[in-house]
């Protein structure tokens, strides 16, 4: 499913039963799934009127390991994806690729950025 339908269709639907249609006449007469209608029915019989959150959060075994990393890049500002990795190895016992820690990273908020390159014509950086 690429997204939920919306809020009022959902109570327009939610309306229609408790004025006595059926999930299956509701569907019908809003224009969705039959399936969608029972759906929200039984889930608005348990106090659920609103869609639920879509996708799931992603969990990484690196979260446990929040604090050691963050003192890795304490400790060494330049320090390499490729120490890190091999410092989380002896140190946690955490066997990672540089790929996903690089991402991991990024999704922590902590990018690093090289200084801008010099254009090829110069022989000094300006600024």
């Amino acid at each position: 499913m690429a997204r939920a339908l919306s809020d009022d269709l959902r109570s327009r639907v939610l309306k229609a039963w408790t004025d006595g249609l059926s999930a299956r006449q509701a569907a019908a007469r809003f224009g969705v799934g039959i399936s969608s209608a029972i759906r929200w029915i039984a889930r608005a019989k348990i106090g659920e009127l609103t869609p639920r959150a879509q996708g799931s959060r992603r969990v990484s075994s690196l979260d446990a390991h929040e604090a050691f990393i963050v003192g890795l890049i304490d400790e060494r500002k330049d320090v390499t994806l490729n120490e890190m990795v091999a410092r989380l190895a002896d140190k946690q016992s955490v066997r990672i690729s540089r790929s996903a820690l690089s991402a991991w990273l990024r999704r922590h908020g902590w990018t690093f950025k090289k200084s801008p390159h010099m254009h090829w014509s110069r022989t000094v950086p300006t600024f």
